[in-house]
């Protein structure tokens, strides 16, 4: 434990920081496990909302640097590619067959 009055200061507001940003990280990794658990559905609504909910919880971790915003591009990149085929084979599903002869 420091001495000094301004680095026992530090430490407890390091602390209080560390405390802010986990709860936060665990906040992102709660959304990023909602929206790939709902990628299993059917429902697009669903998938929509959590998918921005995910984007804006990202984007606020970059903003206030509990995330790097490299770490934050590549993670809403793979999200949107997920979505993406998951549209698609929703579409895929109720497009009806066309045969051609």
């Amino acid at each position: 434990m420091p001495i000094i009055k301004s680095s026992i200061k530090r430490v407890k507001i390091s602390e209080k920081q560390r405390i802010r940003n986990s709860a936060y990280k665990s906040k992102v990794k709660t959304l990023l496990k909602k929206f790939e658990n709902s990628l299993s559905t059917d429902n697009n609504d669903v998938i929509q909302q959590n998918f921005c909910q995910c984007v804006s919880a990202l984007d606020k971790a970059a903003q206030k640097g509990i995330l790097a915003k490299n770490t934050v591009a590549r993670k809403k990149s793979l999200l949107a590619k997920k979505l993406k085929l998951q549209t698609l084979n929703a579409k895929e599903k109720t497009a009806p067959d066309v045969k051609q002869s």
